[in-house]
């Protein structure tokens, strides 16, 4: 049976470097005019869950969607990672980035979850971790781990410091800039060493 969450799962933006290179002239904008100085995180509720090889509806109005590939910590006790699974967290493409709004990212679906998790002792270093993104079989994206703002250990502290991530809540590492866009009728492969691939094709709402 593919493993699924039990938890809430977080998302976190501007955790790769190229994505906080690429944002840091808007980050000195109003109405924030600085950095985030601590992580910004946003919820996938559980409507969001697909597993492995599940197709994923595409709402009519929409002509693609931004993939964003990730690696998951999922919590176990005393606040340490008990492993680490693959993720496609699927939005619209919008332009609020600093607050995301549930209209663009909580569509039904639009989490793709992979179904095998990592243990932490079996993943060993999480800034070793790599994945791909392929469309069609066609190579669109690559995210190298060690380029993380904040490393998977530290983020875990940084987070607990303003709230509490529960025994199997989940916490997505980062999605790295340069996401592709997929369309109804395209399939997503998202691939990782010791990972395994996750795998899920578009698919038109019912008329």
């Amino acid at each position: 049976m593919s493993w699924m969450p039990e938890g809430t799962v977080y998302g976190v933006l501007l955790n790769f470097k190229n994505e906080m290179d690429a944002l840091a002239p808007q980050m000195n904008q109003p109405p924030y005019k600085a950095p985030p100085k601590a992580p910004v995180l946003y919820v996938k509720t559980a409507n969001t869950w697909s597993a492995h090889g599940a197709a994923i509806t595409v709402p009519a109005h929409v002509p693609e969607v931004e993939i964003g590939a990730t690696i998951a910590m999922v919590i176990g006790e005393a606040g340490k990672a008990q492993g680490y699974v693959l993720m496609n967290d699927l939005s619209i493409p919008h332009g609020s980035f600093f607050r995301p709004p549930v209209k663009f990212k909580n569509l039904d679906g639009f989490l793709g979850i992979a179904e095998r998790l990592l243990s932490a002792s079996e993943a060993s270093d999480p800034s070793i971790f790599k994945l791909e993104v392929r469309i069609n079989g066609e190579l669109k994206q690559s995210a190298d781990f060690s380029q993380l703002v904040r490393p998977a250990a530290q983020l875990l502290v940084d987070v607990g410091e303003f709230m509490t991530l529960r025994v199997s809540d989940v916490l997505m590492l980062g999605c790295d800039a340069g996401r592709p866009l997929a369309k109804v009728g395209d399939r997503i492969d998202i691939t990782a060493p010791g990972f395994g691939t996750l795998s899920n094709i578009l698919v038109a709402e019912a008329p």
